[in-house]
């Protein structure tokens, strides 16, 4: 008896425990359909649920003043005049009587342009100009709108040349031109032509030709051209055709040739050529040649070898053709091209060059005649992400950075200036935040806008000076887009898989959930290498991820190793590595949240992504199926032989080794054992559509069930509408365990 009940006082308490255990989130059909129409309606709300959100200043020409607009609900628009030195608003005009001169609802004036100039205003509205007198409100017909000029921007400058043949000396005294394939130089003066060259042929000819800035001297190259291959596919559908139609493009792959270039000195007092002493580029195109301003016998360029692993500036002496490399820079893994940045100062013969050979990408100020460093312009263990100017007279650059505050998310982007000497640096944008600046004409004052994932944003007007607040301008209203009941995006962070570096990422909930139960994750992944892709913004609208967690999913989004904007060897990850893709990094990520939060369930787990994110979501099959259960994979870049060779070869190296194959999804689709669903269009001229019709080919020779959806006419995408409506069934179904009709009314 005794024996009984203790068994039966065992039996209540395993029942009350099974009782408390959260059970997985399975709906019924009634409440998923009302999930569907309710990401639905998420899918068509605008970002005008957010207000006062942006500030685009138009500064009048004195820089005392500028005007912006605010578009509100049921789009009302209020325009607002800002004294720059107070930052004291006003209405730029009385909007009535504006309204009425030009026939037109005060609160929806449709203005496209206006210069405020005291008590005149010039507008454009409706493809017309007029000026207002501002007393009076009386309109003056005007035939165009005045175009301001406003100062430069820097932007980056490119390492190639952007002209195939200058034929004009700068002085007007010369003429270099190209015939059968040859160099000739003729006098203007005189009308003499020399021939400078025989070699030269129509297939392999001598081009790129470039003036030395004292007229002295051409430089040329004799160049060996490489045809790109052709890529193909087929459009199916096309209207009015009974056959389908055959396109091509020409489309460089990894290990394909480059047209090759041999450096030659065509001075013009000798009938002559001079072979540069110097290696054959065989990498990119001719490249920008920079002269010293104070010795013009002398000039550099640079070059990047294929391979991404040696970066070099080379000086050229143009009597003798002899080199000698300035600065010379070699890594084990890779130097990320596109981002070396470099100004070159001719009036001190100095260079400002990026690089990341002390471990995270910085500024550092080289001597232009020796090369070497004259000392780090910026440094320690954060990361210059973009340079906005340079100036030579003031030796002050500015420029943005990230990682420079201990206690904020290491990718929010804030401002800086600081001297050639690494001196002096300012902080521009105090605030806690991803911030934009946006400078007046005069760049006495600057607008500073920021916010983070969950904090809407606030503009501050500010001197650029100090950096001092002057005044704040507007903090966005997102009252109405917090009103839906949509939890705010969180912004995550957990341990990587060194236990040490900090990984984060952001996670969208469904607005109804019930915490006694549990959801399963869906991660959006795109891993390529060349950027950091998790939002860091106030997103002020519903995207994809937040009406796909309506169906009844936790959504998330991470940035794990190998992708940019941390330290180099965050970055170096991916060297040759691609398929890591994070994914060790991803998967503690999710399990640490499910630590945190009992309702994720990280037993049900699927991702989706397109183009590299496409490639990363099957690859995350392959690789690490204890992990992921299912995934969407639309136009990945399955096998990184296949895809673009300057993205390839960037991360994955040259030349093209059995590591290519090792981590090709193709060439690994037999480690397959969960849900499948692959998405490409037919007319895809980024990734080949090819890459992944041999997927599937391969899916089916090893007799691995899949889902496959070609899309006809769509080029590189998600599947567009119908793709994505497929997709969040297709999780649906697989993850939820709910059959769902493919339309929902």
């Amino acid at each position: 008896m005794l024996k009984h009940k203790i068994f039966v006082i065992m039996l209540l308490m395993c029942t009350g425990s099974l009782s408390a255990q959260q059970l997985p989130y399975h709906p019924d059909e009634e409440e998923m359909t009302g999930r569907y129409k309710h990401a639905r309606l998420l899918d068509s709300i605008s970002r005008n649920t957010v207000y006062k959100s942006t500030v685009r200043a138009n500064w009048s020409a004195d820089g005392r003043t500028f005007w912006y607009v605010n578009t509100l609900k049921d789009s009302v628009k209020e325009y607002i005049l800002v004294q720059a030195a107070t930052g004291k608003k006003s209405p730029a005009f009385d909007h009535a009587k504006l309204g009425a001169a030009l026939e037109q609802d005060p609160l929806r004036l449709n203005i496209t342009r206006m210069d405020l100039n005291g008590k005149t205003a010039l507008l454009e509205t409706k493809g017309k100009y007029w000026e207002c007198d501002l007393n009076t409100y009386q309109l003056t017909k005007k035939d165009s709108f005045p175009r301001r000029t406003y100062p430069d921007r820097v932007f980056r400058r490119s390492r190639w040349q952007s002209f195939s043949t200058r034929g004009e000396s700068p002085d007007k005294k010369w003429h270099a031109f190209i015939k059968d394939g040859n160099v000739f130089i003729r006098n203007n003066e005189k009308g003499d032509t020399i021939q400078h060259t025989t070699g030269g042929t129509k297939d392999k000819p001598y081009g790129d030709l470039a003036w030395s800035p004292d007229s002295k001297y051409v430089v040329g190259y004799l160049t060996d051209p490489a045809l790109d291959t052709l890529v193909y596919y087929v459009l199916t559908s096309v209207a009015g055709t009974k056959r389908g139609q055959l396109r091509s493009q020409n489309y460089k792959q990894p290990g394909d040739p480059f047209t090759t270039y041999n450096m030659h000195l065509f001075p013009v007092d000798r009938n002559s050529a001079i072979k540069v002493n110097t290696e054959m580029l065989d990498f990119f195109e001719a490249p920008v040649l920079h002269w010293r301003k104070d010795n013009p016998r002398y000039f550099t360029y640079e070059k990047v070898d294929r391979g991404h692993q040696r970066f070099r500036i080379i000086e050229v002496d143009a009597q003798t053709g002899t080199t000698r490399s300035l600065l010379d820079e070699k890594t084990e893994t890779f130097i990320y091209e596109s981002r070396i940045f470099t100004e070159y100062l001719p009036e001190t013969n100095e260079i400002v060059w990026s690089s990341e050979k002390d471990g995270s990408r910085h500024l550092y100020l080289v001597d232009g005649l020796t090369g070497s460093i004259k000392n780090p312009i910026t440094q320690g263990e954060w990361v210059v992400r973009n340079i906005d100017s340079v100036d030579a007279k003031k030796r002050e650059i500015w420029f943005r950075a990230s990682g420079m505050h201990a206690d904020e998310d290491p990718y929010l982007i804030h401002y800086y200036r600081i001297g050639f000497d690494g001196k002096n640096l300012v902080q521009m944008t105090p605030e806690k935040g991803q911030h934009v600046i946006v400078l007046s004409n005069d760049k006495k004052y600057y607008l500073d806008t920021y916010s983070q994932v969950n904090i809407p944003p606030v503009t501050e007007l500010r001197l650029t000076s100090n950096g001092k607040k002057i005044a704040e301008i507007e903090k966005a209203d997102a009252t109405e887009f917090f009103k839906t009941g949509i939890p705010p995006v969180e912004s995550f962070v957990a341990k990587g898989r060194d236990g040490i570096t900090d990984i984060w990422g952001i996670v969208c909930r469904p607005s109804k959930f019930d915490p006694t139960k549990k959801y399963p994750i869906i991660e959006n992944i795109y891993a390529g290498p060349h950027d950091a892709f998790v939002p860091k913004n106030f997103m002020g609208t519903f995207g994809e991820m937040q009406s796909m967690a309506e169906l009844g999913f936790i959504v998330v989004q991470i940035d794990g190793m190998g992708t940019a904007n941390r330290s180099k060897a965050f970055h170096d990850v991916c060297w040759k590595n691609i398929a890591d893709a994070g994914f060790p990094d991803r998967i503690l990520w999710m399990k640490a949240l499910g630590t945190k939060y009992s309702y994720v369930d990280t037993s049900r787990v699927g991702l989706y992504g397109t183009s590299a994110g496409g490639q990363n979501a099957l690859a995350a099959m392959l690789f690490h199926p204890e992990f992921y259960k299912a995934a969407v994979s639309a136009c990945g870049c399955h096998d990184n032989r296949v895809d673009k060779q300057w993205w390839n070869e960037q991360w994955m190296g040259y030349p093209v080794g059995k590591h290519y194959d090792e981590q090709s999804n193709i060439t690994n689709v037999d480690k397959l054992q969960g849900k499948l669903l692959l998405i490409v269009g037919e007319a895809d001229t980024n990734v080949p559509p090819e890459s992944t019709y041999r997927v599937a080919d391969a899916l089916i020779k090893c007799n691995k069930e899949f889902e496959f959806l070609p899309i006809p006419g769509m080029g590189h995408s998600d599947g567009g509408p119908y793709g994505r409506l497929r997709k969040r069934n297709f999780f649906v179904r697989h993850l939820l365990g709910v059959e769902t009709p493919l339309v929902i009314k």
